[in-house]
C-alpha cells in the first residue's frame, strides 16, 4: 500500500521542461518536510524530480491516461523502481469521451500487465463510479475541490484505500483576494463536467460556482491567517483525508509561504 505522510506540496513549476527548476524545486519541498510533491503528468520531469531527491515520493497529479501512453508510463516506473524504490506514485486520470471507465480499465489492464501493482497508483476520483475504481483497482483517490463532508463521504467509500485531497491555500485575510486567487483555476476547472457535477453534488449552486461565491470560496479552499489555514488543513484531516495536498496560490512569496506552512502544518 502507497503510504503517503500527512501533508503533500502541489509543485509550483507543473507545466515547466526545465530539469534544474524541476531538481531545484524538488530538493528544497524535501528539505522542508513535506511528504509528497504532486507533478503533472510530464513525465520526463517527474524523473528529474525523483532523481534530484533522497526520500521524497514523487506523484503525477494527473497522468492523463488519454494522451499519454502506458508504455511510457511503465518505462519510467521501471526505471524509478530499480534506482529509487518506492518513490513514484502513479496518479492517473482524464480520462474522457463517451466510455471513460472502460478507457480507465484498458490502461489499469496494462499496468497490470507489466507489473506495476495496484498499490502503487491513485486514480483522480470523483463521483462514486471513480471513487469504486480506484478503492478496487488502485491504492486510492486524489480529488480535488471537495468540501471535509465529500471527505468524510469518499472516505467511507474507499475504505481503507488511500485519500489524498488537493486544496487550494491562499495565505490572505482579504477576501476578494482569496476570491480572485481561486478564481483562476476555478474557471477552467468548472467548465469541465466531472469538477462541475461534483460540485453541484455536493449542494453548491450554479451561481455560486460561477461567482465563485463566499459559500463555495468557504466550502472547498483554505484561506486566510497561518492559523485558520491549519485549523481549515486540520478539518480535512479529521474527515479523513490521509493526506492533504497544498496547492499555494495568491502569492508572490511562494518560497517563504511554502516554510511557514512546512512549520505550521508538519512541525
Amino acid at each position: 500500500m502507497t503510504t503517503l505522510g500527512p501533508i503533500g506540496l502541489a509543485s509550483s513549476y507543473p507545466y515547466t521542461d526545465d530539469a534544474a527548476v524541476v531538481a531545484d524545486e524538488a530538493q528544497r519541498v524535501e528539505s522542508l518536510g513535506f511528504s509528497t510533491l504532486w507533478r503533472s503528468g510530464n513525465l520526463p520531469m517527474l524523473d528529474a524530480a525523483v532523481r534530484a531527491t533522497a526520500r521524497i515520493q514523487v506523484a503525477t497529479g494527473i497522468i492523463p491516461v488519454d494522451s499519454v501512453p502506458a508504455t511510457d508510463v511503465i518505462a519510467t516506473y521501471r526505471s524509478l523502481q530499480r534506482d529509487h524504490p518506492g518513490r513514484f506514485v502513479v496518479g492517473l486520470g482524464g480520462a474522457h469521451g463517451a466510455r471513460p471507465l472502460k478507457t480507465l480499465n484498458a490502461y489499469l489492464d496494462a499496468l497490470d500487465d507489466a507489473g506495476i501493482a495496484p498499490d502503487s497508483r491513485v486514480l483522480a476520483a470523483l463521483g462514486p463510479n471513480m471513487l469504486a475504481l480506484a478503492r478496487d483497482r488502485a491504492d486510492g483517490a486524489y480529488p480535488f475541490l471537495v468540501t471535509p463532508s465529500y471527505v468524510a463521504d469518499a472516505r467511507a467509500a474507499l475504505g481503507d484505500k488511500t485519500l489524498a485531497v488537493l486544496v487550494m491555500v491562499m495565505p490572505t485575510t482579504d477576501r476578494e483576494a482569496a476570491r480572485r486567487a481561486a478564481a483562476a483555476p476555478l474557471d477552467f476547472l468548472t467548465k469541465v463536467g466531472g469538477y462541475r457535477r461534483n460540485l453541484l453534488r455536493q449542494g453548491f449552486s450554479e451561481s455560486d460556482i460561477d461567482d465563485v461565491r463566499d459559500r463555495m470560496l468557504d466550502g472547498i479552499t483554505a484561506w486566510g491567517e497561518l492559523d485558520s489555514i491549519a485549523t481549515r488543513v486540520a478539518e480535512y484531516r479529521a474527515a479523513g483525508a490521509d493526506q492533504v495536498v497544498v496547492r499555494l496560490l495568491g502569492t508572490d512569496d511562494e518560497h517563504a509561504w511554502q516554510a511557514r506552512l512546512a512549520e505550521a502544518l508538519i512541525g
